[in-house]
């Protein structure tokens, strides 16, 4: 095991290291988590964020839900200069629209009903250190003027009070939109885009990084059983690893995590089977023809897995035809009736 990297904690580590996965695995330490991972994609992250982490340029970090973006902005702030300073984080997309500008830059004494005193906002909390705009595509075309104007003025004036105040903060935003597309529609300034946009950082779906799959849900378990506090880590049969690479995880490395937890606190023996996955891994499973393995020596119920097995087909059907119940009846060979009321009592 190797440390490299003037960001430090940056690990690397062999076959052995990872539970048997090929190739060498980069582990990198956050104050928010661990950024794992053996794909190219995440390797170039991890470059990125050492070569840039130094500087104070804006970063603009994307990614579909779920992929790490959080991670990746606390990486930047350990790695760079501002360590010892606050990182604010600030889901754009939470805060009422009618409150987002005081939210982010604080108001004066009677700047509106209720403001009975001055407030800071988070701006001012995230002074000598790094301001995280999560999901700034959110913000309305008013607040996207005020922060343009803090980027490039380094300075902003509370609500109510016209006054400049200077500051000093880094700003990383994330967000899992297509800005260009926004701003295309006229939701976001382009002024603004390209302000954000001084360094791209894009994390790719979890579908996308292969046997980063088996990477992180090994990586899981040993988290997961040691937060259950089990003794013993439990092992993933080869029809569970087979199912989860399988499946495509519209939420990414969070879903996986779940999946993960949940098998360790389910599962009963030593090893995790198809049966502890969340019924959409078992879906996969079968999709995959994983459900074909040996019959165990304890048997199974097959009534239930046969009709585990016909409820993922017509799943599959209606998904493939759009919810067109007679083009779905057609792949099943089936009359449309008859599907309908399969759907009905099965409450598909």
């Amino acid at each position: 095991m190797s440390i490299h990297g003037p960001i430090g904690g940056a690990l690397s580590w062999g076959a052995t290291g990872d539970g048997g996965v090929g190739g060498r695995v980069t582990l990198r330490p956050t104050s928010r988590g661990k950024i794992v991972g053996r794909h190219p994609a995440i390797r170039g992250v991890l470059t990125t964020i050492e070569r840039v982490a130094p500087s104070t340029c804006t970063v603009l970090v994307t990614g579909e839900s779920g992929t790490g973006k959080e991670l990746v902005v606390a990486a930047l702030h350990d790695a760079s200069l501002r360590t010892k300073g606050p990182l604010v984080a600030v889901n754009c997309g939470a805060i009422p629209e009618n409150l987002i500008e005081s939210e982010l830059f604080g108001h004066a004494r009677g700047a509106f009903t209720g403001a009975h005193a001055a407030r800071q906002g988070w701006v001012a909390a995230a002074e000598g250190g790094t301001l995280f705009l999560d999901e700034v595509g959110e913000l309305p075309l008013g607040v996207q003027v005020k922060l343009l104007r803090l980027l490039q003025q380094r300075e902003y004036s509370p609500v109510g009070d016209s006054r400049p105040v200077r500051c000093d903060v880094r700003i990383v935003a994330a967000t899992n939109r297509d800005l260009e597309a926004e701003v295309a529609a006229g939701r976001m300034r382009e002024d603004l885009y390209y302000r954000l946009n001084v360094v791209h950082v894009h994390l790719p779906s979890l579908r996308e990084r292969g046997d980063d799959i088996e990477v992180l849900a090994r990586f899981f378990l040993r988290a997961c059983a040691e937060r259950a506090e089990r003794k013993v880590v439990p092992t993933l049969s080869d029809e569970a690893l087979a199912a989860l690479k399988a499946y495509d995880w519209p939420g990414n490395i969070r879903a996986l995590e779940n999946a993960i937890e949940r098998a360790v606190l389910l599962c009963e023996g030593p090893s995790i089977g198809v049966d502890d996955l969340p019924p959409k891994g078992r879906h996969a499973a079968l999709r995959t023809g994983v459900a074909s393995r040996p019959l165990p020596d304890t048997g199974i119920d097959l009534r239930t897995a046969v009709a585990e097995y016909e409820n993922d087909l017509i799943r599959q059907a209606l998904e493939r035809t759009g919810g067109n119940k007679n083009r779905a009846a057609q792949l099943l060979g089936l009359n449309r009736t008859t599907l309908v009321e399969m759907v009905k009592r099965k409450r598909l």
